[in-house]
Formats: C-alpha cells, structure tokens, sequence
C-alpha cells in the first residue's frame, strides 16, 4: 500500500473542502488515514481461499454447521464510507471435510476488508468455501446497514440491507434452507 500517495491524497481533500491540513487538529490526519486505510483494506491483497486449506478431513461429520451473528466491517466501493453488520454463514460438510471454525470468520473478515459491495461480499464468500470445503451446500446470509443511505442521500439509519447466497444441497432440498433460516433467524 502506498501510505505516502494516500497521506497526499487526504491533504489535498482537506485543502479541497477549505480546510487547512496544516492545523493542529488535522496535522497528523493524513498519517492516521493512511495507517487505517492499511488496517481496513488488508484483504485487498489476500487470497480468501488461504484461509480455508486448514482442514480436516477425517472427521465423519455430514450434518450442519452454522456460525451466526458474525460481526463484519466494510467499505462502500461507491462512496468510500462504512457499512457493517452480521453475517450468518452454514455448511453440510461432505467426506467428513471440516474446518476450524475461525476459519469461516477469516474468510469473511479478508473479503470484507476490501472496498466492496454486500451483493459481491455475499457472493464471494459462500463460492470460496463452496470450491475450498467441496461440502454438500452453503449458506451465507449477511445483514448490514450502510453509512451512504444513513448519513448521506436518503438519509435512513436502520435501514438494512440483507443479501443471501444459496450453494448446493441448499437450492434443492427446501427443509434444509428452512432449517437454516429458521436457526438463523432464531435469535
């Protein structure tokens, strides 16, 4: 990443909004910004799928598994402002291939700290465990609010946005997606 063009770049914004980056308050600005850009765009360069080739395979478990109320940070690729929520994510592992459960997080946290959109994020997420696990299906249902329809445009905090991706097993065999969407939402 380079901190140097982004330290630039926030000055001239600040000097564009008729500010002066050169005051107290904002002296450091551009160095805290470049410093956070580091922190919530790390997974620009990573691979998600990295984050799943710890796995077990001998574990001769085939039944749900499910890690609900994920917490997750992102930024809006339209207008480079937060959105956040939770992210519910279930698998039915097949020929007993399993894997660590901060796995699953890993993966979400790495595609989430990348400027996105929730459709993609969703997307995303559920097609890597899908290619890496090979399990009989996934599901990835994430819940957000986003920053540019809360403090910005339509002006509508609360709002949320949820999006889902439905892999395998799951578009088929209805009572499976029924029984995760009911655990789910069971909260």
């Amino acid at each position: 990443m380079d901190t140097k063009k982004i330290e630039d770049a926030v000055r001239d914004i600040l000097e564009a909004i008729g500010e002066d980056p050169e005051r107290e308050g904002l002296r450091n600005t551009p160095e805290r910004v470049a410093k956070m850009y580091g922190e919530i765009f790390s997974g620009v360069k990573k691979d998600p799928k990295e984050m799943l080739e710890l796995h077990f395979e001998d574990e001769n478990y085939e039944e749900l598994v499910l890690l609900k109320d994920i917490s997750f940070y992102s930024i809006c690729e339209h207008h480079l402002i937060p959105f956040f929520g939770k992210a519910h994510v279930a698998y039915i592992p097949k020929d007993g291939r399993v894997t660590g459960l901060s796995r699953l997080v890993k993966v979400i946290e790495t595609i989430a700290q990348r400027p996105q959109l929730q459709e993609r994020m969703t997307k995303t997420v559920a097609d890597n465990i899908m290619e890496v696990l090979e399990p009989y299906g996934v599901v990835l249902v994430i819940e957000a609010e986003h920053m540019c329809m809360t403090m910005r445009g339509v002006k509508k905090p609360g709002t949320k946005t949820i999006t889902s991706a439905v892999r395998g097993k799951f578009t088929e065999d209805t009572a499976a997606r029924n029984e995760v969407m009911s655990l789910i939402n069971n909260k």
